[in-house]
């Protein structure tokens, strides 16, 4: 019968995150500059390694501001979608720094393993304290949005293990000082190499999933294919494909047999299966194409294959 659009999503990104990604940027580039020298001064990889990393969330920062400003471009008839998907690019770009980065790491933790230079474990301790500070606060300023964001929970994430690892810089150099083992430098950039590449990946893993139109991993196709059949005056459901443009704006088309009935009485069957979907799935963008058995006798009455 008819293609029924419904936009409940918004289009425009909050200015507020914009604003707290741009002084957690000032911040975090200047912390850079005093994490390095005081890395340098201590002859600390550990100091190093978490300056580096923090050089790694000045670009994801700014990449993150970018994709917000691009975000919130609304959409024309060259992007009908709009921008949406910028958030998700740059949240994937932010992952694969992490783990160029990461191997520079091992890389360089690897050769000190086998000739541990001095550490000055004091220098270490302090400078480490200061960057756990720092890490944790910018972390906490942009937590709020990380929730319903990649593009925001990749730079939480680089944030977070940021203030992980300088935790464990600060463990390492307490370890030196007590027991002068200064191969705990080298192994404390291990641990922290390797929850960074764990959170990465998961990053990683979302955006890839998103860019090639992954059903949403909570939903449940069966069941919503059930909850639609529920709706008076469906008779089935098929070519149902629920995709995600970000992890908040999500997109659903499909074909919808009924009776042999008026526009006007399709139209309120259109209005009910759109209820559902945005109450129980949070989907505010459907296409729902109203077919009726007389027309397509060949229609499938069921919405998806097991497989699907």
């Amino acid at each position: 019968m008819t293609l029924t659009h419904t936009h409940a999503h918004s289009h425009v990104a909050p200015n507020s995150a914009a604003g707290r990604l741009l002084a957690a940027l000032g911040v975090t580039l200047v912390f850079v500059a005093v994490e390095a020298l005081g890395g340098w001064r201590a002859n600390s990889l550990a100091l190093l390694t978490d300056a580096a990393h923090n050089l790694t969330d000045v670009l994801a920062l700014a990449l993150g501001w970018f994709a917000l400003r691009l975000t919130a471009r609304p959409a024309h008839r060259g992007q009908t979608y709009g921008y949406h998907r910028a958030g998700i690019l740059a949240a994937l770009a932010n992952s694969v720094t992490l783990l160029v980065v990461v191997a520079g790491i091992f890389y360089e933790a690897y050769r000190r393993l086998s000739y541990p230079p001095a550490v000055e474990e004091h220098v270490l301790i302090v400078v480490a304290l200061l960057a756990f500070c720092v890490n944790a606060g910018i972390a906490w300023l942009l937590m709020s949005g990380s929730r319903r964001d990649l593009n925001l929970r990749s730079i939480f994430v680089h944030l977070v293990s940021d203030a992980v690892s300088t935790l464990g810089a600060v463990v390492a150099g307490v370890g030196i000082a007590l027991t002068g083992l200064r191969i705990l430098d080298p192994l404390a950039s291990f641990l922290i190499g390797g929850l960074i590449v764990w959170n990465a990946v998961q990053i990683m893993r979302e955006a890839i999933h998103i860019l090639l139109q992954g059903t949403p991993r909570d939903v449940d196709l069966p069941a919503m294919t059930a909850d639609l059949l529920s709706v008076a005056g469906v008779r089935g459901v098929h070519d149902l494909h629920v995709w995600s443009l970000t992890q908040e704006v999500r997109v659903l088309s499909a074909h919808v047999l009924t009776d042999d009935m008026p526009v006007s009485a399709g139209a309120c069957i259109q209005n009910d299966l759109r209820a559902v979907l945005r109450d129980k799935y949070g989907i505010g963008h459907a296409t729902l194409q109203l077919e009726c058995q007389a027309c397509d006798p060949g229609c499938n009455l069921t919405a998806v294959s097991d497989d699907q």
